[in-house]
């Protein structure tokens, strides 16, 4: 009866004991945050333990906030750890010791956190260009994803180029974890995405990809997407198809767009006239697309024998419909009109806008689970994962095979 207490409480010591090297064995090998930490296997061998005993002793630092374990992935150190102390040359196990063992509440306050919050959860950030229908549905979809997996999310909406970048030093400085990261108009990949791509931290790029380097990214298969539009209405009869979209400037989600055009007139014997093509000289303004552009006025004027318009997106494709309406072009009896994004108000305009939809729940689940991968395993190949679109059929279209 004397026994069992204190075999209970000699196992209580041992995995509390085990702790202990763990956070000596972190501090001795110099660990930075997301490295990872030896696993309970390794530990128990190195120790002599059970894999129980170092079971227990890396929850129990998962507790003090010290590390953070993923499922299947393996545990790694918490951000924001304190630098240990210099070592004085006593050994334990043959592992220095440092001048001074900080007790559990210290470790929980280096980690940034108080000493009654016993649950780290890991942080992820994400960068956006704007707060629009479209980038608003990815993040929803991405706060889903991430309580589902115990994350917590950082959001940031940048300003410009420069404050892009600040905003990816400022959060790898602070700890995230990984970033998922919706690009701003750029030609190329900025230098400090180059940074953390050659120092392997572990980020994500949505929508787009930069064709100069190969670096993880998930983005809807926008070439794929302009085609079957392409392919629609040509199938419903139309071969006078136009085409309008925002100035391209090296952005590959919009090239990508354009080329799935020109492949599809192409692949169905149609010639590309370039007197069909508008490029306009400066992006949409999404508050003005229920109003007339003088450019594409001009343009409805120059081709009035197109019996379809193709738009880059759904805000040029709606300022596309107003402008033919207010030249009294009828749409769709004698002008269809279609977009690409299937965003909320295209549904709602004068005439509903037959669009191409981007299904945003897909790409965010795909693009966390990639990036927690890499948080779990640096290592690899660069993934490219493309999210297929559909077509979303409304009344800003008709067949001419009537």
């Amino acid at each position: 009866m004397k026994n069992a207490p204190r075999g209970k409480k000699s196992n209580q010591q041992l995995y509390m004991q085990m702790a202990d090297k763990v956070k000596t064995m972190i501090r001795t090998r110099n660990l930075k945050a997301h490295d990872p930490v030896p696993s309970e296997g390794e530990l128990a061998k190195l120790f002599g333990v059970s894999r129980m005993t170092s079971k227990l002793a890396l929850d129990q630092l998962a507790q003090q906030g010290i590390v953070y374990r993923l499922s299947r992935r393996g545990t790694f150190l918490s951000p924001g750890q304190a630098q240990p102390e210099v070592a004085d040359g006593r050994t334990e196990n043959g592992v220095p010791l440092t001048t001074r063992e900080k007790g559990p509440h210290e470790e929980i306050a280096a980690a940034g956190q108080q000493p009654e919050d016993r649950k780290k959860h890991l942080q992820i950030a994400i960068i956006f260009p704007h707060l629009m229908d479209y980038t608003s549905r990815i993040i929803r979809s991405l706060e889903k994803e991430a309580r589902e997996h115990d994350c917590d999310l950082i959001l940031k909406i940048t300003k410009d180029n420069e404050d892009e970048d600040e905003c990816l030093s400022r959060l790898v400085a602070e700890g995230a974890a990984g970033i998922i990261l919706f690009p701003r108009r750029r030609a190329t990949c900025s230098d400090q995405v180059l940074r953390l791509k050659l120092a392997r931290y572990p980020i994500v790029i949505i929508d787009r990809f930069f064709r100069e380097i190969q670096i993880d990214c998930v983005y809807h298969d926008h070439f794929m997407g302009s085609y079957a539009m392409a392919e629609y209405l040509i199938g419903r009869g139309h071969r006078e198809i136009g085409y309008i979209t925002n100035p391209m400037a090296g952005v590959t989600s919009t090239e990508d767009r354009y080329h799935g055009y020109v492949q599809a007139l192409l692949d169905h014997g149609i010639p590309v006239n370039n007197q069909h093509i508008l490029i306009r000289s400066e992006d949409c303004d999404p508050e003005r697309v229920n109003e007339s552009n003088h450019e594409q006025e001009a343009f409805l004027r120059a081709n009035p024998h197109l019996t379809a318009v193709m738009c880059g997106d759904d805000y040029v494709a709606l300022q596309t419909l107003y402008t033919a309406l207010h030249l009294n072009v009828a749409v769709p009896r004698q002008l269809s009109v279609v977009g690409f994004s299937d965003i909320q108000i295209s549904r709602m305009a004068a005439v509903p806008l037959t669009t191409v939809r981007q299904p945003t729940g897909q790409l965010a689940q795909s693009a966390l689970n990639l990036l927690l991968d890499r948080i779990g395993n640096s290592g690899g190949q660069q993934l490219t994962i493309k999210i297929q679109t559909a077509i979303v059929e409304r009344a800003s279209t008709t067949s001419r095979l009537e």
